[in-house]
């Protein structure tokens, strides 16, 4: 089992790394989303929210990439219902 689960991947300076391996906690993830950490745990349990990870049964971890890439996909130009 795991003992340690590092809540950052970074990589050295010089050396390239994209944010898709940058894993975040909720809290991060809710200061990117704007969303409270409760509602992100609400989205995880319906299954409406950015992918998330579970190493351990209480540890909770986010790709940065695939957190802007889910608030990006849900941009909007007019506030009415979806077109059919």
């Amino acid at each position: 089992m795991l003992n340690h689960v590092p809540s950052r991947v970074t990589a050295e300076k010089g050396e390239s790394m994209t944010d898709e391996i940058d894993f975040i906690n909720p809290e991060r993830a809710s200061e990117i989303t704007g969303l409270s950490v409760p509602a992100l745990a609400q989205l995880r349990y319906k299954g409406n929210g950015p992918r998330f990870y579970k190493p351990t049964e209480r540890t909770v971890r986010y790709r940065r990439g695939e957190v802007v890439a889910w608030l990006e996909a849900s941009s909007r130009q007019q506030t009415g219902s979806l077109a059919r």
